[in-house]
């Protein structure tokens, strides 16, 4: 391939990867392969990214952080608590489930490197946990929600609704009946953490 004009940036970088992973899954998608696709040698690509953990690591969170803002918007919307929450957990649901069903290549190349670099997703989950934890506050100074102890009822909620968010569950996401099982486990936990 030509050398390119495009000054390289890591953006162009972690752009050229997500199109490798999703082109030819984790395996093919080394570093030499992307500065390839680039037009640049491997060392352009170590100058930004030091390794291929790095470049793997700072593409998943590209990946991840799609969806973090996302929700980001929900959590500083102007809703009230128990809609926001509602709101939260549905845009959650179909963000995954977009990802899973709009771009299976991807996803499951995605899916392999959340295996690989825990650090990143336990990044991206304490982020969201973050964002449930300032709605759940919200519901409780207003008096919408009951939470003794918020940081842990946003934790429990997260992982009560994980069959609709964790990827191991992909496949079941499109499955007839997988809205109205999320339909009816959002209901579960809106009545569980309402004031009474």
């Amino acid at each position: 391939m030509a050398p390119s004009t495009e000054p390289l940036t890591p953006e162009r970088i972690l752009a050229a990867t997500e199109d490798m992973l999703r082109r030819h899954g984790a395996a093919k998608a080394t570093v030499v392969d992307v500065a390839r696709a680039l037009g640049v040698s491997h060392g352009s690509v170590y100058r930004h990214f030091r390794t291929k953990a790095e470049l793997r690591g700072a593409v998943t969170k590209r990946w991840l952080d799609r969806t973090t803002a996302v929700l980001a918007e929900v959590a500083a919307g102007p809703e009230e608590p128990a809609a926001k929450l509602r709101h939260w957990f549905t845009a959650l649901f179909d963000a995954k489930r977009h990802k899973a069903g709009d771009d299976p290549e991807l996803f499951a190349t995605y899916s392999v490197l959340t295996t690989e670099i825990s650090d990143v997703v336990d990044a991206h989950i304490a982020e969201l946990a973050g964002q449930l934890t300032a709605i759940l506050q919200e519901g409780v100074t207003q008096g919408q929600f009951e939470a003794p102890d918020i940081t842990a009822t946003a934790r429990a909620l997260f992982e009560a609704t994980a069959h609709f968010h964790d990827p191991v569950y992909a496949p079941e996401w499109s499955r007839p009946g997988a809205q109205e099982s999320f339909d009816a486990v959002l209901g579960l936990v809106m009545r569980g953490i309402a004031a009474r």
